[in-house]
């Protein structure tokens, strides 16, 4: 199990409003959450309900309208090579190969090239990509896209990975190999991950706490403790009734949502 530790992440009173056209989309409001280092946190909620603003507010990618969230106790200001962030959507680059892609944040970052390549490397072996370092993308499958999407990810060497949905467009046999190598990959780097999905299977299974965000505006409504020796089956008992604890609040929420469009209808 991760986390237990110190606090690796603190959000404090975040609010997040979007202007769109001159409406105002309160995306989230009031949200407070600690997030313990090494911890693997899997974060869901109703559909459209700021799941990946939180996750892109966290990366520097957006910024809040008001609130904080603290990095090691020193306020977010943008991006930052301390966070890697894994897209659903595998975002690579088509003319580099894969050691290419896994490299382009290195050189960016004025890391030498033999240095930057010896990394590279490093990662390579790690996702189990071994022998398809000179491959392009369009040559390999989706979960291998994921693994050079993870491995580019951890070559800045940050201490927490940020993850948007990165299985959602893989098919149900991949994922569950991919949800499998993630766990090993995290024993193995020790990171303080952040995982948004939308599968309450995948975050039963893959989290030590599972942070259930409210319908829009996002604000915490539960967090559960998945208290569970891994590997989990999908069959256990213990895992079914977790499971069935997250569903039942997604459903409140989803079900809140769904009257107030009525009524506003």
């Amino acid at each position: 199990m991760g986390g237990g530790g110190k606090t690796k992440i603190k959000i404090i009173n975040l609010r997040k409003v979007f202007e769109n056209g001159g409406r105002r989309v309160m995306a989230i409001d009031n949200l407070n959450l600690d997030i313990k280092e090494k911890e693997f946190t899997v974060i869901v909620g109703p559909s459209g309900c700021g799941k990946s603003t939180l996750l892109y507010l966290i990366a520097g990618f957006e910024k809040p309208t008001s609130g904080q969230i603290l990095l090691d106790g020193k306020p977010i200001e943008g991006p930052g090579p301390d966070r890697g962030f894994v897209f659903q959507e595998f975002a690579l680059y088509p003319w580099r190969t894969v050691l290419g892609n896994i490299m382009f944040g290195l050189e960016i970052q004025g890391v030498p090239k033999e240095e930057a390549k010896k990394r590279a490397m490093h990662y390579v072996k790690m996702v189990g990509l071994e022998g398809f370092e000179n491959a392009y993308p369009h040559t390999l499958s989706g979960g291998m896209k994921q693994r050079v999407g993870i491995a580019r990810a951890l070559a800045y060497e940050p201490s927490v990975l940020l993850m948007d949905e990165p299985f959602g467009s893989l098919d149900a046999q991949t994922k569950k190999i991919m949800q499998r190598e993630l766990l090993r990959i995290w024993e193995e780097t020790k990171k303080t991950v952040v995982y948004v999905t939308h599968s309450v299977i995948e975050a039963t299974y893959l989290a030590d706490r599972v942070v259930v965000l409210t319908a829009r505006p996002a604000r915490v409504k539960a967090i559960i403790d998945v208290d569970l020796p891994r590997p989990r089956s999908y069959t256990d008992e213990e895992y079914l009734e977790i499971r069935e604890k997250i569903l039942s609040f997604l459903d409140e929420e989803v079900m809140k949502a769904y009257k107030s469009r009525m009524l506003k209808a």
